[in-house]
């Protein structure tokens, strides 16, 4: 059952979603503090030596966000998963922009365990990305799931309804989805 935030929250969404600025206006205030603590959460996992703050992820995937003028805004979980995905965007992108600065420099080696939640900090967000894309060839759904419960946050619960699939189907297909990005960024790892 969404609280009252959330249902005001889907309203102002689906009243962006036919275009009214107003509603983009108002949205901004209530989703401000979430997309921070998305922000800090995605660079918690970043080397502490990383160039771009929480603040400049949050602005750069807001105006990505408010670009997103075709998207058929169903509820508040939908907009935080776009939000994770343009926030892994503007991560990779600036990651790549870094590694093409260094003329070749390699990026940190994944440290990451898929199976403890992906939760380490110092992964590459390029190896996760490049195992994203090869994923979601695969199996879009899978990689979706992937990006709400890493990138977002989401509960398992907050993911069926986004997606219209049971909780049961969101567990099975996470945990395929952990073990096979945790053996391809092995792979990725050892490859000569």
């Amino acid at each position: 059952m969404q609280s009252a935030d959330s249902k005001s929250l889907t309203q102002l969404l689906i009243d962006v979603g036919k275009g009214n600025d107003a509603a983009l206006n108002q949205i901004l205030p209530q989703i401000y503090d979430e997309l921070r603590r998305l922000a800090g959460s995605y660079m918690s996992r970043e080397r502490s030596d990383h160039t771009l703050e929480p603040t400049a992820l949050v602005h750069e995937a807001y105006l990505r966000l408010i670009d997103q003028r075709r998207v058929d805004w169903k509820n508040r979980a939908q907009f935080f998963g776009l939000a994770a995905n343009m926030m892994r965007r503007v991560l990779v992108n600036h990651a790549r922009d870094r590694a093409a600065e260094k003329r070749g420099g390699s990026s940190p080696r994944v440290t990451l365990s898929m199976a403890e939640g992906l939760e380490q900090p110092g992964f590459d967000i390029m190896a996760v990305d490049e195992a994203l894309e090869k994923l979601a060839a695969l199996d879009p759904r899978k990689t979706q799931i992937v990006e709400y419960k890493f990138f977002t946050g989401l509960t398992t619960e907050e993911i069926a309804e986004v997606l219209g699939i049971s909780v049961a189907t969101v567990e099975r297909e996470w945990k395929f989805a952990r073990a096979w990005l945790l053996n391809a960024l092995k792979a990725r790892d050892t490859s000569p």
